[in-house]
């Protein structure tokens, strides 16, 4: 009998994995370190500030930490001895993905990360896939709230719409994304990041559209999204496309991928104001809620998958350490670049979430 590694359950190993954390003081890492210790699993703290590095350590005494640069290859595979996994937390990634890849098909350890970064999945999957396949590691990208959320409802949407029109080879014709957000105020991370990528495309935006990504230049399109009660209808920026623009394709044949942003948040994300995210729980959590639609369309009919919460920040970290545990528990994972979507049953994996992070509506 042949299993699926996509419906299997999962469940945390009998001794406790061990988890090198890169990026692991950063605002994400933090949250992926008390995620980890929620359920049991033992972080390895890493990052490249040897001062920031410890200070994180003077909080968790019981932890290793473990100074790497990506400049050092040394210093990765010292921070991976003995480690089952690596989640990488340390943008911009189009610095760090490669080398902590490297490291990880060194280390013979599944990689994962937590990158927004577009075209940092597109060189990864360019550049790793085939590797990894023959190496028989695994690299999970972008499982987080821009990447693997979206991928992850796009694909529970579209359900058993998986099989290609015979004509178009399409099994989906377009999915739409729509994000709502209370405010944003992006940490420096995410403004560093932001620059890095616009460079990368001379300031033009991505968009998938005609079955792949393309570049476009000028103002992004601006309309009304009807968002769910009690949201409602908002002015959305258009064209706002994120990775999972670049992750869904690789499993679900679509011809189009339209995303928007409400435009309160994208004004939020372009303000001068440096201030990053407030901490309004013991957690760390800000008071930013979200709420995420996902429109899959085929031939007329549409399917619809909702998610909402609170902090897209701290909701990264459920997400990319339920992906690790599940990987961690799978005898038989696949190997290869793997995205969110195709890591496990979209559906199991987010209800999985829910109530704690994350209220689901799925209309399919």
């Amino acid at each position: 009998m042949t299993t699926d590694h996509r419906t299997r359950p999962h469940a945390t190993p009998a001794t406790p994995a061990r988890v090198t954390v890169m990026g692991a003081y950063g605002h994400t890492g933090r949250f992926v370190v008390a995620e980890l210790r929620r359920h049991g699993l033992v972080p390895i703290l890493s990052g490249r500030t040897p001062q920031r590095l410890a200070a994180l350590g003077e909080l968790h005494p019981d932890l290793e930490t473990r100074p790497a640069t990506v400049d050092d290859p040394d210093s990765l595979d010292r921070a991976l001895a003995g480690a089952s996994a690596v989640i990488n937390c340390a943008g911009p990634f189009a610095s760090t993905a490669a080398p902590v890849i490297d490291a990880a098909l060194r280390a013979h350890v599944p990689y994962l990360d937590v990158t927004a970064e577009t075209e940092v999945v597109l060189d990864t999957l360019a550049a790793y896939g085939d590797r990894a396949r023959a190496a028989g590691g695994l690299i999970v990208p972008a499982v987080a709230f821009y990447g693997g959320l979206g991928d992850l409802l796009a694909t529970a949407a579209a359900g058993d719409w998986t099989t290609g029109d015979a004509d178009t080879g399409t099994a989906v014709d377009r999915i739409s994304i729509a994000y709502a957000l209370s405010g944003w105020r992006p940490t420096d991370g995410t403004r560093i990041t932001g620059q890095v990528s616009s460079a990368r495309r001379s300031g033009g935006r991505i968009l998938y559209a005609d079955g792949r990504l393309r570049t476009r230049s000028g103002d992004a399109p601006r309309a009304d999204w009807t968002f769910p009660d009690p949201i409602g209808t908002r002015p959305v920026v258009g064209e706002f496309t994120m990775a999972d623009s670049a992750t869904i394709p690789t499993h679900l044949a679509v011809k189009d991928i339209d995303t928007c942003m409400t435009v309160s948040a994208v004004d939020d994300l372009r303000s001068a104001d440096p201030s990053g995210p407030v901490a309004v729980d013991e957690s760390g959590r800000s008071a930013q809620t979200f709420l995420v639609e996902v429109v899959a369309t085929r031939d007329g009919e549409t399917r619809r998958a909702v998610a909402s919460g609170q902090d897209i920040y701290a909701v990264t970290a459920p997400l990319v350490v339920e992906a690790a545990r599940r990987v961690l528990a799978d005898p038989h994972r696949p190997s290869g670049v793997v995205t969110a979507g195709a890591l496990a049953d979209p559906r199991d994996f987010l209800t999985s979430l829910a109530p704690g992070h994350l209220t689901l509506d799925f209309t399919n």
